[in-house]
């Protein structure tokens, strides 16, 4: 295994935590280098914490809740987001508690989500938690391709229909744009782990703040100029939509918001890179409480001036639904900054793929070089980089394959919310609550057991709904779309 190759200087020592994350160490003394369970010092803070969140909850989703609105209605549409957020924070906090088996301060730690699931619950919960959570990531990672390849398209559109005064539609292929993103994911795939990419992170949440806020002053920008607020108090009107598709959007509309609060896949990932004293668990449900609270405001903002702005009409993507044409220098700030932070948070949601295949192999095959050895070399004006070849050609295989899938299924809208209803239950209602009622060892059928059920089998419920609504979007958009030559 290759994490002893830095053991004695903690400052390049983080890809112990991608070989290491299969290991089961036990608590021990900590030093000055290592922390109680053997491993580098986490450096973590709180901020970091809340950068990785925000990076992983301020996604493409938000431009996607002007639509969600426009199909709930002023009533529906906000109580959703704010349930979403109250559900999305409890259950954060009850996963957060489950970071350490036993005791909260001292206890074993557990590296990742699976780890936790493992400890707390164990048997055919691990294989479930382990399918369902990795299937989630790598829908993500497609998704985020889409998404950010509709948002190079419109900085090339916006600068199209300038030039051309509106008379160009301005059509192209998303493939290039997909090609290109996928190439800039290879490059930075090769970042070991979390530890290292805080820095991508904090970048990554500037930028989530920056398009957020464009689209913020566009839509209040649109309201002022019409005098008029749009939209009614149920959603989209039956002359808009036949009542069939209202429901269908409505189930979908649930599914985007999930996908908006999408995060506690890789929270106990980013728990584990926090420093203690204080404990992480504590830590972790500030930086929880900061990002959900911040992200949710925005939500609330973005998701409902979109909505006064265009009513029923509502783009499915607010910038790049070419709901605004004008002043397109702007429009092409936002996307551009959607495009940085898409870049950002593909490395977050993969790394635990990453380390879980990486750990793996190592696991499997301790004594093979081309997984475990790593080639140190020096790049001019940084410090120096291990290189290790599984990690290089595994990664760029696993990017070119979500690039490729992400060709065949350019549908963004019905992406988002299949992926916020598969993932939302399970990883971030279902494991959390039961792993929770295990390690507090609540007594069932006591009230509070019964109201974590009642709370988990409403969220099954909407889940079901949400997932229903997107296949069928899916399947509308499959009659129509062509492999391989998505044009936009």
């Amino acid at each position: 295994m290759a994490e002893n190759n830095n053991v004695s200087a903690p400052k390049n020592s983080s890809s112990y935590q991608i070989f290491g994350v299969s290991a089961d160490l036990q608590p021990q003394a900590a030093s000055k280098w290592l922390d109680d369970d053997g491993r580098p010092k986490r450096t973590g803070t709180i901020w970091t914490a809340s950068a990785h969140v925000i990076t992983a909850v301020i996604g493409s989703g938000v431009l996607s809740l002007a639509w969600a609105t426009a199909q709930l209605g002023w009533i529906a549409g906000p109580a959703v987001m704010f349930l979403f957020s109250f559900v999305t924070y409890y259950t954060s906090s009850l996963l957060a508690a489950c970071y350490r088996t036993g005791d909260p301060v001292s206890g074993k730690r557990n590296y990742t989500y699976v780890h936790a699931v493992r400890s707390n619950l164990g048997g055919i919960y691990i294989k479930i938690c382990g399918i369902v959570q990795y299937a989630n990531l790598f829908g993500v990672s497609i998704g985020y391709t889409i998404a950010s390849s509709i948002s190079m398209m419109a900085i090339k559109r916006s600068n199209c229909f300038h030039s051309s005064g509106g008379k160009n539609p301005c059509h192209m292929n998303a493939n290039p744009y997909m090609i290109a993103f996928g190439i800039t994911e290879i490059f930075f795939s090769q970042i070991p782990d979390f530890h290292q990419l805080w820095w991508l992170s904090i970048v990554a949440a500037v930028m989530s703040f920056t398009y957020s806020s464009i689209g913020l002053g566009l839509g209040v920008a649109k309201v002022a100029e019409s005098h008029r607020i749009r939209g009614s108090l149920t959603g989209i009107s039956n002359v808009t939509v036949s009542e069939t598709q209202k429901v269908w959007r409505s189930f979908q509309a649930l599914g985007d918001i999930a996908f908006a609060y999408s995060f506690s896949n890789i929270l106990i990932e980013i728990q584990d890179t926090i420093k203690s004293p204080p404990a992480e668990h504590k830590t972790m449900r500030k930086a929880t409480l900061i990002s959900i609270t911040v992200t949710t405001l925005f939500y609330m903002l973005c998701g409902c001036f979109g909505y006064a702005a265009f009513g029923d009409m509502a783009p499915g993507n607010l910038l790049t639904g070419f709901g605004f044409y004008n002043p397109y220098w702007l429009l092409d700030i936002a996307n551009t900054a959607i495009v940085v932070h898409l870049v950002g948070a593909y490395q977050v949601f993969c790394q635990p793929i990453f380390a879980f295949v990486e750990g793996y192999a190592a696991k499997a095959f301790p004594d093979n070089e081309f997984i475990t050895r790593e080639i140190k070399f020096t790049i001019v004006g940084f410090r120096h980089y291990n290189l290790n070849l599984f990690r290089l050609v595994w990664r760029t295989a696993f990017v070119i394959t979500t690039t490729v899938i992400a060709m065949l299924l350019p549908f963004f809208n019905d992406i988002v919310g299949l992926l916020g209803a598969l993932g939302f239950w399970p990883l971030t209602v279902f494991f959390p609550i039961e792993m929770y009622i295990r390690q507090k060892q609540i007594p069932k059928w006591s009230t509070r057991w019964l109201c974590l059920q009642i709370l988990s089998l409403a969220c099954l419920i909407i889940t079901i709904a949400a997932a229903a609504g997107s296949i069928a979007g899916v399947i509308d958009d499959l009659k129509t779309a062509k492999p391989f030559k998505s044009t936009y």
